[in-house]
């Protein structure tokens, strides 16, 4: 698509310029994503979820008619600004999981869906883009496929987000403790469309036994509202002191006081903010930033020519060298890739999380990221029979440690918060500051890898990431396991069984 806004004739620059594009979407999801936070402990998960793919969607149709880079751009910007549902997904997860042993379980949901988008959204996309030329039968020339030859693709994920609008408002239910409560009008009509499905009732049945049986569980062994610190800011009017009968006067009017309000932010901010959540967050920016530079480094570096003229070697760090992989042969590792990554998060990751524990198997993971990055530059010294065992031994590692680290370290965050009312804020900072690192992380390896080219160091690039890696593991390893609120398996069985006894008595 860039090669065909014509900017350049030098293809090396379409690289750069491809970059820009991916970069103005996580700026602009760095610049919004505390506000999404903050708006969906206010207002509710729901409608913040559901404006986000809005945006997503206005985003895509924007992006399948730019006629060039400044529209495009503005596109991807749009995508970010508008959609901050990352963050808050990872806290509508949290508020989901009422049982401790289902942590694993839950937070491989969203990278297996990831996954899938991965691996199908290319393969639509290619064959898609450019219909006049793949399909002139279907779409002839001098039409609107024509002036906009990406403009299919786009509005078939345009087409999919809003039927993930559609299925948001009739059937996705409200996560925040305090706004749970609230008449959902989307909710009561899908429920009656299920009403007359009978296989789909039976199903809706199951489910809402299931939720209410969970919330009456979490109330009974862990009554979070009445004991665990209530934060500044998120309290409900009806709950307020000033609301009370016996409080109550007529004042006049009179103008608020700025000063006070700005200490309640900051008093709220400070107990939101804990050390625990920040060493969290801060992880998980590093993580963001490293493992998103393997991401965008890994094919260049797959598909770098060898030199005409070698340079003479000084090992154990002087070096260049590279495969000439071809697009297609990439193209086709980088699937096997995202098809492996869905594997084990549905067969290997939550039996590992739930074995280990999210903290253990964090320390582990962020200790091995140093060896990965020490070593991957080397696959190019390997004979040429052994190197694309050696490329595939090293997707295994890093797919399966970027796998892994993810879910573990959302748990720690979400174990972390001083209160779920907070979560929204604390995962929309964190979302914020992994947009951050990942628009940053890309562009500075592109410029180190280029210049240990040049240079003779070949391995610069990967190096630097190893560094960030001990940054990201020093931080890490200061984590603890944080008081998890949620009731565990044992407890849950504990209390079925009483309530089973009450009731036969």
């Amino acid at each position: 698509m860039i090669e065909d806004f014509h900017i350049t004739e030098d293809k090396s620059r379409i690289s750069f310029y491809a970059g820009m594009v991916t970069s103005a979407f996580t700026f602009a999801e760095f610049a919004t994503g505390l506000f999404w936070g903050r708006l969906s402990d206010r207002i509710g998960r729901k409608p913040v979820l559901l404006m986000g793919l809005i945006g997503t969607a206005l985003s895509v149709l924007i992006f399948g008619f730019a006629p060039n880079l400044t529209v495009a751009l503005l596109a991807r910007a749009v995508g970010g600004l508008l959609n901050g549902n990352m963050g808050v997904l990872q806290t509508t997860v949290a508020e989901l999981v009422t049982v401790k042993e289902h942590q694993p379980r839950a937070y491989t949901i969203m990278p297996v869906v990831w996954c899938l988008g991965s691996i199908v959204g290319p393969m639509i996309g290619g064959a898609l883009a450019r219909p006049c030329i793949s399909y002139p039968e279907l779409f002839a020339p001098g039409t609107i496929w024509d002036r906009y030859p990406y403009l299919l693709p786009n509005l078939f994920s345009a087409l999919i987000v809003l039927v993930g609008v559609i299925n948001g408002i009739l059937f996705l239910e409200e996560t925040h403790a305090e706004k749970k409560s609230r008449r959902d009008r989307g909710r009561e009509l899908g429920d009656w469309i299920l009403s007359g499905i009978p296989s789909l009732r039976k199903c809706a049945e199951v489910r809402d036994e299931k939720f209410k049986l969970a919330a009456e569980l979490a109330e009974e062994e862990q009554p979070l509202m009445d004991h665990d610190e209530e934060l500044p800011g998120y309290r409900t009017n009806e709950n307020s002191p000033q609301n009370s009968p016996l409080l109550k006067s007529t004042p006049g009017p009179r103008l608020p006081d700025l000063d006070n309000i700005a200490a309640r932010e900051n008093d709220r901010d400070s107990r939101i903010f804990t050390r625990p959540v920040i060493l969290n967050i801060m992880s998980f920016g590093i993580l963001a930033f490293h493992t998103m530079t393997f991401d965008q480094l890994f094919p260049v570096f797959l598909s770098t020519e060898a030199p005409e003229h070698k340079a003479p070697m000084s090992l154990p760090f002087k070096f260049v060298d590279g495969f000439g992989l071809d697009s297609k042969t990439v193209g086709i590792i980088l699937s096997v890739q995202g098809a492996y990554s869905l594997v084990i998060n549905l067969f290997v990751v939550p039996v590992v999380l739930k074995r280990l524990g999210a903290l253990r198997l964090f320390r582990l993971l962020i200790i091995g990221y140093f060896a990965l990055y020490l070593v991957t530059p080397y696959l190019v010294l390997l004979p040429e029979s052994y190197r694309m065992v050696g490329v595939a031994l090293v997707l295994i590692w890093k797919c399966t440690f970027a796998n892994m680290a993810y879910p573990s370290n959302a748990i720690l965050t979400a174990d972390s918060a001083p209160s779920h009312l907070a979560l929204g804020t604390i995962n929309g900072v964190a979302a914020s500051t992994a947009s951050l690192c990942r628009a940053f992380g890309p562009t500075i390896s592109g410029i180190l890898y280029a210049v240990g080219l040049q240079s003779g160091y070949s391995g610069l690039a990967w190096w630097c990431s190893a560094l960030v890696a001990i940054a990201g593991a020093v931080v890490g390893l200061q984590i603890r396991e944080p008081h998890s609120r949620l009731v565990s398996r044992t407890d849950d069985e504990e209390s079925g069984r009483s309530r089973r006894t009450q009731t036969t008595s």
